[in-house]
């Protein structure tokens, strides 16, 4: 045996604290912190990513890398395999250094030279948000140094499977920022062995663990060519410290693969049906479960562990019950347990922090609501929960972003608390139904949340204290709906005469003045006031107009269009609503394009190129004069807006206008009068007047009809003058915030002049804490810069997230589904906009990035304002998300395009140039051609 001290210097000891990402890769840094921490561990060493690079360098395969890479179609299979045939075939040909030879044979002795598993360990690998698990290769029961050189010279290849180089694309990690180490172990000559999940990767429950098992070694298992066992454990793992833990489920698997090691090195399979063996006895589970535990407690994340057990020769198989009701023979006696690896559970949806598993809470994703599915900034993330618990105060609660508990963040997104409002007797009730017309997705899945136990209505007995807060509240909130109710003509010029002076005065206030510093204190000075936007304006004189719409809208005309058996007829009397600020910027932007249109050298130079350098003629002051007066024009008015406008760190349309410069190109291409946006919007008027006669015509039939058409008659003139009013509330609010917006962007200009700052939008990543202290030092310091970028980086990882759950609870559980998916005639969801349109489909994923022909019908996941210049030359709409009252559904029935809604997975099985026919009526959508 060699002595510790000779132990080679390039190589690094299994429990070193040299051991790193950078150093030895995820699988490697992790073991070696495992054994630190004392957990069982097989005993090897650690081969660095210097060796690796030193490999490469000295056999110049980087030119064969690059060269293998050049031009790749990352997405074609074939050419994926054939690039990495040629890269592993110039491993294949070079050969270890003498010096690393002889390390290997040193490292080698050191642990004895007995049989090994060699494994590949990537630097961009087993990490908390991409595991890169399986993408390099793995060598069993290695037995000599010879076969031992061999193995390592592979498993650096193995950086370079087809396999391993498409996951770094598609996750955007560049090649030449990887490297590769290598982990050599003694075998374990396992009888059982198998993987456990310290959470349950299916249903999300943080206090559940799931051990799969298979008799040999786990290569049967992890390459998926055996049915193991199935033992489901429960833990109140929610307590820190000693946890309890109970077995609650076992499935014994066929297990008829079995893998071990050959005497001569390698690997031997053989098969037997071993359904009726319990391969892991009952205790061995519950230590497992335990460690595991640990483990996951060491990192403090959810951990995917690959784990062996071996027996003592002792230890004989005993026939006993493999579970309750069960008489399956299982193992037992004593043995050894040890760690093979472990990585985060990467597909487990975050949690908030700091949030406790119990008592259960139920959140609500806010980008339901508002049908914006990107990560939200760091400041904007932040600002929704200012403004949002600002909204506190009108029932007399003074609550501010830090003092709030009923808004959340994870995955950079905001999440609603609704537990209290479904636990209480009422909201129990009724939320489902007034969630309904949101997402009806989310009333299915509360629906079915609200049977729990957990989520049972509790006994509540007012506070007298309440009372007299919701009073408070109440009774000015109805005099304003009764006052509006009363003159309902007169509503909107309340509204606006209020709003345009609070604006006015707020862009005045945020004029700069030449100091760079005290602009930048009074943008924040105007954060913390934009918290009053609710209680103080949004709620008292806009909500109150919306509700005003709302209760005859559902109230009266929705049951008496059922009442004449017409069900749909109350949706047509929206069409054409007035004082609509979303409706207007599109008809402004329509008679923007107009405008250039009748100019011929604006007209020739839209149609003459391309968007992109359009946008940028504009901001440099170069268009011809009539297209950059109309377009500045525009600009002055609802230049605020953007893709994703709640969010106070998103690009504005006068920070990047060229979305717009597309929108006014495909209005361009509209040449058929009749698809003109205001005869359009003109006839949709009309015909909701129609509607509206025909509608008090059918229900004076009705017994009592007299008295019945003078109600539908008084509901359809109130809603109509006040409906519009829907979007005024949040336009208010992001005219406030488009003010703070340009003056933040403004300062980072300013730092960057000042050498302090490097992306004028690096102040969005900050939170209002970390701005005030640079504001009161007048200073930027290194660390603040390095949290700006580690932020970014958490956000490019969370673009990248395909899917999100409407509804997520505190024990982990994460809800995707939408309405029903498919059924033998086709795709169906939610019908919002009645009227039946085939067409050609365009999947739009980002408005800015995509032009949407006339007569196209659009999907999309969700859309918010921004989107809505697009409906104008879309003849449909399909979106993932939403419901009757939410933004896509609203603006799709004022102009009159059929929209089916809550579409599950819409944008992926629905494919652009598809021919398909929407029913906005029904819910249906039928393809009728896979590619036109």
């Amino acid at each position: 045996m060699v002595s510790p001290a000779s132990f080679p210097k390039e190589f690094l000891h299994l429990d070193s604290p040299n051991a790193t990402l950078e150093t030895v890769g995820g699988k490697g840094a992790n073991l070696a912190r495992l054994a630190r921490a004392g957990f069982n561990v097989p005993s090897g060493f650690l081969i660095p990513t210097e060796s690796y690079k030193a490999f490469v360098k000295e056999h110049k395969l980087d030119a064969a890398i690059c060269d293998a890479l050049a031009n790749l179609d990352f997405n074609d299979p074939v050419a994926l395999e054939k690039a990495s045939q040629r890269i592993r075939s110039q491993f294949g040909l070079a050969t270890v250094s003498k010096a690393l030879g002889d390390a290997l044979i040193i490292a080698y002795g050191w642990i004895g030279a007995p049989p090994v598993a060699i494994r590949s360990s990537a630097t961009a690998e087993d990490l908390p948000d991409m595991s890169f698990a399986g993408q390099q290769d793995t060598f069993l029961n290695v037995i000599g140094a010879e076969n031992l050189t061999d193995a390592v010279v592979n498993c650096w290849s193995s950086l370079w499977t087809a396999r391993a180089i498409g996951y770094r694309a598609r996750n955007e990690v560049p090649h030449e920022d990887v490297s590769l180490a290598v982990v050599v172990q003694k075998m374990v000559e396992a009888d059982v062995s198998g993987v456990m999940f310290t959470s349950n990767p299916l249903t999300g429950k943080r206090d559940e663990i799931v051990i799969d098992a298979t008799f040999g070694l786990g290569e049967a298992l992890v390459s998926g060519q055996v049915e193991p066992d199935n033992y489901v454990v429960a833990s109140d793992s929610h307590l820190k410290g000693d946890c309890h833990f109970m077995i609650t489920s076992k499935t014994l698997g066929a297990k008829a693969t079995i893998i071990r090691g050959d005497v001569k090195g390698g690997i031997t399979t053989t098969n037997a049906e071993q359904a009726q063996i319990q391969a892991c006895p009952d205790e061995v589970i519950l230590q497992l479960a335990e460690i595991g535990q640990k483990i996951a407690e060491e990192y403090d994340f959810p951990q995917d562990i690959e784990w062996a057990y071996t027996l003592t020769p002792a230890s004989l198989p005993l026939s006993r019950k493999a579970g309750k009701g069960s008489s399956s023979e299982a193992r037992t006696g004593e043995g050894n347990l040890f760690i093979l690896q472990s990585r985060p559970i990467t597909s487990l949806f975050p949690l908030p922090e700091n949030l406790p598993q119990t008592p259960l809470k139920t959140l609500f994703g806010f980008h339901v609501v508002q049908g914006i599915l990107e990560p939200l900034t760091p400041l904007g993330l932040q600002t929704m929960q200012s403004v949002l618990s600002g909204g506190a105060r009108v029932f007399g609660n003074d609550l501010t972003h830090e003092t709030q508990n009923a808004f959340h963040e994870a995955a950079e997104r905001l999440w609603i608390d609704m537990t209290s409002i479904i636990k209480h007797p009422i909201g129990h009730k009724i939320y489902p139904t007034a969630i309904k017309s949101i997402d009806p997705a989310v009333a299915q899945i509360f629906e079915s949340l609200l049977k729990e136990p957990d989520f049972a209505p509790s006994r509540q007995h007012p506070k007298l204290r309440s009372i007299v807060k919701l009073l408070k509240f109440a009774i000015p909130f109805w005099g304003r709906i009764f006052g509006y109710w009363r003159v309902p003509e007169k509503g909107a010029d309340y509204f606006f005469n209020v709003t345009d002076k609070i604006v006015a005065k707020t862009t005045a206030r945020s004029q700069p003045t030449g100091d760079v510093w005290a602009d930048f204190k009074t943008s924040l000075s105007l954060w913390h006031e934009a918290r009053n936007i609710f209680p103080d304006t949004a709620v008292p004189i806009g909500v109150s107009a919306i509700v005003a719409s709302m209760v005859p809208f559902f109230g009266i005309l929705q049951r008496f269009s059922k009442a004449i058996g017409e069900p749909q007829l109350y949706l047509e009397i929206a069409h054409g609503l007035p004082h609509n600020v979303t409706t207007e910027m599109d008809l402004f932007l329509w008679e923007t394009a107009q405008k250039i249109k009748a100019d011929k050298a604006s007209a020739d130079r839209f149609a003459g190129m391309p968007a992109f350098q359009l946008a940028i003629d504009y901001q440099q002051d170069t268009l011809p004069s009539i297209a950059q007066q109309s377009v500045a024009q525009f600009m002055s008015r609802y230049g605020m807006r953007g893709l994703g406008e709640i969010d106070l760190g998103r690009p504005r349309w006068r920070d990047e206008p060229l979305h717009i410069i597309q929108t006014l190109q495909s209005y361009l291409e509209i040449n058929d009068t009749a698809l003109a946006p205001n005869l359009v919007f003109k006839k949709g008027a009309e015909a909701a007047e129609l509607a509206g006669k025909h509608f008090e015509m059918q229900v004076r039939k009705l017994k009592g009809g007299k008295l019945k058409s003078r109600l539908v008659r008084w509901g359809i003139r109130r809603y109509r003058a006040l409906a519009g009013l829907r979007e005024a509330p949040k336009f208010f609010a992001i005219q406030m915030m488009g003010i703070i917006h340009q003056g933040l962007r403004q300062s980072g200009k300013n730092f960057i002049e000042m050498g302090l700052l490097k992306e004028i939008d690096d102040l969005f990543f900050l939170k209002i804490q970390e701005l005030e202290a640079i504001a009161e030092s007048k200073t930027i310091t290194d660390d603040i810069r390095e949290t700006i970028a580690m932020r970014r980086e958490a956000r490019a990882r969370e673009m990248r997230r395909k899917q999100l759950p409407r509804v997520l609870l505190s024990d982990g559980r994460a809800f995707f589904d939408g309405m029903r998916s498919v059924d033998n005639d086709g795709i169906f969801g939610d019908p919002v906009s009645p009227g039946v349109v085939e067409g050609i489909v365009r999947v739009v994923l980002n408005p800015h990035e995509t032009q949407l022909q006339p007569g196209e019908i659009l999907v999309c996941p969700g859309t918010d304002p921004a989107w809505t210049p697009l409906f104008l030359a879309a003849s449909g709409l399909v979106m993932e998300v939403g419901g009757m009252m939410t933004h896509g559904s609203v603006v799709a029935r004022e102009y009159g395009i059929p929209a089916v809604v809550g579409v599950h997975e819409a944008t992926t099985r629905l494919e652009t140039g598809m021919l398909v026919r929407v029913d906005g009526s029904s819910g249906a959508i039928e393809i009728l051609e896979e590619e036109k």
